[in-house]
């Protein structure tokens, strides 16, 4: 019974995740970056497999959604590294070096830059930005999935 109610838990949790994001997006009017979309489609794959899971009790799904995070959460990880300046992001998302360039080289990559770039922190909460929570949060909930599959089994 707890097993069940965890896995309904923690499939929630991927649901909620993406609702917040949506939230952010079309509410808070926080358009997401590259990196902000690909730390969502691991929660989709997650809420998938955890229903699945739970009405089915296949165990496999449940690694599948415990993954599924997981992945969000690495994702998330490299993403505040790219914020933070720790290292380089996707060139398709964040801004290059402009030392030497001329001012058309530099004309164009104004023009030519997304508008959402990977390395700005458009929202922060307590010195925390979006991709800190998903990372702390989703993996704290891959370490649930797992300890809910070989603990609760």
């Amino acid at each position: 019974m707890i097993r069940k109610y965890l896995f309904l838990l923690l499939t929630g949790f991927s649901v909620s995740m993406i609702l917040g994001a949506w939230a952010f997006e079309f509410i808070g009017g926080l358009p997401p970056c590259k990196l902000c979309y690909y730390q969502r489609y691991p929660h989709w794959v997650a809420a998938g497999a955890g229903a699945l899971a739970l009405v089915s009790g296949v165990t496999l799904l449940a690694y599948v959604a415990a993954l599924g995070v997981a992945i969000s959460g690495a994702l998330a990880l490299f993403h505040s590294g790219v914020e933070r300046g720790w290292w380089e992001g996707p060139s398709t998302c964040t801004s290059g070096d402009i030392t030497g360039m001329s001012a058309d080289d530099l004309f164009n990559q104004i023009m030519n830059a997304p508008l959402v770039r990977c390395d700005e922190i458009p929202w922060q909460m307590l010195g925390l930005s979006m991709a800190n929570y998903n990372a702390l949060l989703s993996l704290g909930a891959a370490l649930l999935w797992v300890y809910a599959i070989k603990r609760l089994a």
